[in-house]
């Protein structure tokens, strides 16, 4: 996801606002779920959680060229789920149905990363190459890249030869190479390396510090997310109705899967489940920038793209998901993100119209190669979404009017 800003003013800690249902007699009695039992070791739950991410990081998934995470999930949910499917996009929708008919609930988690693309080759080997998605060049540079299973690396200037003007900018990608050892473009030919070819960072997910939940690595965004919508799915099936894991394409590049999921699926309501951009490092305004921080649970996003023009909650889905946090008792923060835009968006806007909303893990270092994640945060939305997928027989109808 490529949120750059958010609005501080807007971040609240959840409330609890109990639901009602009316009686024959127009009477109207509160209800309220018992709230999903938590595993009763946290620890080796945000353990899981990260021995998933470990996997589905390591596997390279630049945008557009997503097979190798889509072979993964399938051979690992199909034995977990009633249907698993891949449409001719790359999208793959995990079914999960209940014990009786009911809505259907669809929670959209993108596979694709950030990364590059071979555009030419040099006769001496070296390989010049495109950015896909929301690469930053200033982190270029000495980068570590895997293109067809060999390692390269992204090649810059002997800094000893570097002049004053040069060590202070930043040199556009244009101007980049990639060195994979090769000496010619025929070798780089018998190597298989070809135009085309997605090139991956490399930067295996690692622990921060010591004994801290604080994960580092490649592809956070939103490795992250489907390692939590994974979990999710070994679980047990709604009580009614029906689940769809929806682990969609092509995010990166334009919303494109969740577009095509949300058309495909038409549910009665339908999430994102993504990463955003944190604000609790020393170069970013905790009060003027972004008002979110890893390790204080995740965050509802009630307004993406600038002026509100990707997204924008309805009361109705927001009161549910709200309503859902506090019997979980799983802190829901309400945030804006007017740098960019996700998956919600697309879902919204699908067929008919979808009761849609973005639920979003913070993470520091956006769109780098190196990202930072809480796996506090990971666990508390798991917790959250099991709580609402076990309320599903219970599931409000979410018009427009509804008061």
């Amino acid at each position: 996801m490529n949120v750059e800003l958010l609005d501080p003013m807007t971040l609240h800690v959840v409330s609890y606002v109990k639901p009602c249902v009316r009686h024959k007699t127009g009477n109207r009695q509160p209800v309220r779920h018992k709230p999903v039992p938590r595993r009763r070791d946290t620890m080796r739950s945000m353990s899981d959680l990260r021995e998933r991410l470990e996997t589905l990081a390591a596997l390279d998934a630049v945008s557009g060229h997503e097979q190798p995470m889509v072979r993964h999930l399938r051979d690992v949910l199909a034995p977990h789920c009633d249907d698993v499917e891949v449409d001719a996009t790359g999208n793959l929708y995990a079914t999960k149905r209940g014990r009786s008919d009911g809505p259907t609930v669809m929670i959209a988690a993108h596979t694709d990363e950030i990364g590059l693309l071979v555009k030419a080759i040099e006769p001496d080997g070296f390989l010049r190459f495109e950015k896909i998605g929301g690469v930053l060049d200033a982190v270029l540079p000495a980068r570590l890249v895997r293109v067809q299973d060999q390692l390269g690396v992204i090649g810059m200037k002997a800094g000893h030869y570097q002049s004053e003007e040069e060590r202070s900018r930043v040199r556009p990608h244009t101007q980049m190479y990639i060195d994979v050892g090769a000496e010619s473009d025929k070798e780089i030919a018998e190597r298989g390396i070809e135009v085309g070819d997605p090139v991956a960072f490399v930067s295996e997910v690692v622990q921060l510090g010591r004994d801290t939940p604080l994960v580092a690595g490649q592809a956070i965004d939103n490795r992250l997310g489907c390692a939590v919508l994974c979990e999710l799915l070994l679980g047990d099936p709604p009580p009614a109705g029906t689940l769809v894991a929806a682990f969609t394409c092509q995010e990166e590049v334009g919303l494109k899967g969740a577009g095509v999921a949300g058309t495909r699926i038409q549910p009665d309501l339908g999430l994102a489940l993504d990463t955003m951009p944190s604000g609790d490092t020393p170069d970013m305004d905790r009060t003027t920038e972004l008002n979110v921080a890893l390790g204080a649970g995740p965050c509802l996003q009630v307004m993406t793209g600038p002026r509100g023009k990707g997204f924008l909650l309805a009361e109705p889905v927001k009161r549910h998901l709200r309503r859902v946090a506090a019997e979980a008792e799983v802190p829901l923060h309400l945030v804006t993100a007017t740098g960019a835009v996700n998956d919600a968006t697309t879902v919204a806007w699908s067929g008919r119209g979808v009761p849609a909303a973005a639920i979003c893990l913070p993470r520091r270092y956006s769109h780098s190669p190196l990202e930072v994640a809480d796996m506090r945060d990971a666990d508390a939305t798991l917790t959250l979404l099991r709580q609402l997928v076990g309320g599903m027989d219970e599931l409000p109808a979410f018009g427009f009017l509804d008061g």
